[in-house]
Order: C-alpha cells, then structure tokens, then sequence
C-alpha cells in the first residue's frame, strides 16, 4: 500500500488544534516535516506542566498511535521555540502510550533519551533487544542506531520525555537518511533483565579490557554509549549523599552528572550532557555560550534570565538561551533534570562561561 501523507490519514480536531496553538506546541508528525531550518535566534522560555498535559490528554483522544503514519508513530507534544525545537541542537518532546498500545520499533542516527514522568512496572521501552521498565524519573538511552519499541502492557497511560540531538543531526550536519523502520512493531527480546546494566558495572568483559587498555565494547566505537537505565532511587540517593557531604556549586547547587557507562564520565553522550541537580538555595547569577534546557523533577521556584522570571513547578520545562544572564531561586527544595549542548562546545574548544562584571 503506498504511504499516504500526514494530512491525508488525519486531522485534528479544532479544539485540540486550539489547544496546542495556544501553547506554543505541535504534534510530531508535523515538526519532523519542518526540520532542516535553524533557528535565528532562540528564546529563552517556559512550557507550563498544565498547558502540556491539556494538549497531550486532547491528542491522545484524537488519535491511537495505530492511525499515526509510518515514521510519526510516536503521539508526542513538541516545546516550539521559534520554529520547530526547543534549540538549534536539542529536541524535547513529552510522549505518551496508552494501555494496550505499542509505539512501533525503529532506530536513527540521532541518540535519544527516554526521563519517565508517569510511569509504571508494566510500561517499558524496548532497547536493543531488552526490555526497560519505565518507573517515575527513571533515565533510560537509547544509543544511535539501536531498534527501540515502547509497550504499555499495563492499565494506565504512561508519559515521559523525549530528549534527542535532532536538531543539530538534521539541521546543523543535514544528516537525512538516517532513519529505518524494523520489519515488526515488537523487535524480539532477546537479552534478559538487567543483562545491558550487568556489563557495565565494575566487572567488565575480559576480551575487553585487555584490549591494550581500548574502553567500550563496540569493536571501532571505542566509548559508544550503550543502552542503560538509570533507576531514580539509586539517582537520588547519590545526589543527597552530595548534599549531605559537599558544599554546593555557587551556579548549580548540588549536581551529579550522567556518565556514559562504557567510559565511567560525562558526557552521556557525545553531543548532549545530563545532570540531576538539587537546589536548596539561590545561586549566582553566570551566562555561557550553550543552551541549557530544565525539566522539574520537583519543587517549585523561579529561574532570572535577564529581566525576566521563568516561575517554574513540577514537570514544567524550561530553556535557557546562550549567552543569557540568569540563575536558579528555589522555593524551598527542588530537583531539576539538566540538559546541554556543552558536549559540542568543548569537542571544538569553543565552550565559555563566566560571571556578570
């Protein structure tokens, strides 16, 4: 059967298209068609938890993930800044699967991560052959290249976000061929529970570590990241034991960064860093050159970028555009999850940071 164009399989209804408009926000399905456009010059601001939820609990009314086109069978409500992502090198994306449904299996070119904002045991996303549950705040790669399927075996509909390097894949390098569909919806199984965190932990495969000291278990990719999931519980505990015992960063209070688990640093991945980052107090104000995009965890507050105050609350998102004054105003505690473009700063020597004279 030939592929039928986005507009000719659906369309959203008038009060959903209301909905979306209003916010600031867009369906995949039509943000992927605009791709291939930088943005001039990107703001910095904030889409409220509550706007998002309207506008994803009215696309899941109006469509199943079955009559989504091949390619756009993920139902995600997509932060627009300016034109069609967040920044001109990270894409976010806040993704839901009801019960019963499968987001069908696919790989690309671009890394990707899956945050779980409401999730559940029986929700998992399927990565390179395992199956990941998808508990609440829990952090789960999904490396270039590898066959990803999300299935919601349980009873109620499960969210996360979406964070990808799509922007800077698609835009920034014009890298378009770089998608495949699996012949199956579900890719097999074939790895048990736990196998992909098992091979990363302290005892590492033999062959590989007497390769003359090479780290990483991809033959010709040294430090590729490898598909893993970051459980929350193990997360926070680590990041109050920093807070208990260390004294806090004067911009960022309490951080404790993802690590590529085949290299034991940070980044995570090549062209994206991620941080869980606790704030007890206010910060001091710094500005530097990448852009810095927020998801609240928890908590509530305000971050200051130049004269005006993103008033942020749980499951908000915010961005931070380069070069722009600003710092974090807690009220009370709160725990943000930190995203970055730094990564392709620092490849080309071209990262700066500093404090307002």
């Amino acid at each position: 059967m030939a592929q039928q164009e986005p507009e000719e399989l659906l369309e959203l209804s008038s009060g959903t298209r209301g909905i979306l408009e209003e916010h600031d926000l867009r369906p995949l399905w039509e943000v992927e068609d605009d791709m291939g456009h930088v943005l001039d010059d990107p703001d910095s601001d904030i889409w409220k938890w509550e706007d998002i939820q309207t506008a994803i609990d009215a696309i899941e009314e109006d469509v199943p993930i079955a009559d989504l086109p091949p390619g756009f069978q993920r139902r995600v409500a997509v932060p627009i800044n300016t034109a069609n992502a967040i920044s001109n090198t990270i894409y976010v994306g806040i993704q839901t699967v009801s019960p019963g449904e499968t987001a069908p299996s696919h790989r690309h070119g671009a890394n990707a991560l899956r945050f779980t904002i409401d999730g559940h045991e029986e929700m998992k996303t399927v990565v390179a052959g395992e199956e990941f549950p998808m508990k609440d705040n829990d952090l789960i790669t999904t490396p270039q290249w590898e066959w990803h399927d999300h299935v919601n075996d349980g009873d109620e509909t499960a969210a996360w976000l979406d964070v990808l390097d799509l922007p800077l894949v698609l835009d920034s390098l014009n890298a378009k061929n770089t998608f495949e569909y699996h012949e199956l919806d579900r890719q097999p199984v074939t790895k048990t529970p736990g196998y992909w965190e098992s091979q990363y932990g302290r005892a590492r495969d033999y062959g590989e570590t007497k390769r003359d000291g090479i780290p990483g278990p991809f033959e010709g990719k040294c430090e590729a990241t490898p598909p893993y999931r970051f459980g929350w519980d193990d997360t926070l505990e680590a990041l109050r034991q920093r807070a208990d015992n260390d004294t806090p960063d004067p911009h960022d209070g309490y951080s404790l960064s993802y690590v590529n688990p085949a290299s034991g640093k940070p980044p995570l991945f090549p062209t994206m860093s991620f941080r869980a980052q606790l704030l007890q107090e206010e910060t001091d104000p710094h500005f530097h050159n990448t852009t810095e995009v927020y998801f609240v965890i928890e908590g509530e507050g305000a971050t200051h970028v130049g004269d005006e105050a993103l008033e942020w609350s749980q499951w908000d998102v915010f961005v931070v555009a380069p070069d722009e004054i600003h710092h974090h105003d807690p009220d009370g505690e709160a725990i943000l999850l930190g995203m970055t473009d730094r990564p392709v700063f620092e490849a080309f020597n071209l990262y700066a940071e500093a404090a307002p004279q």
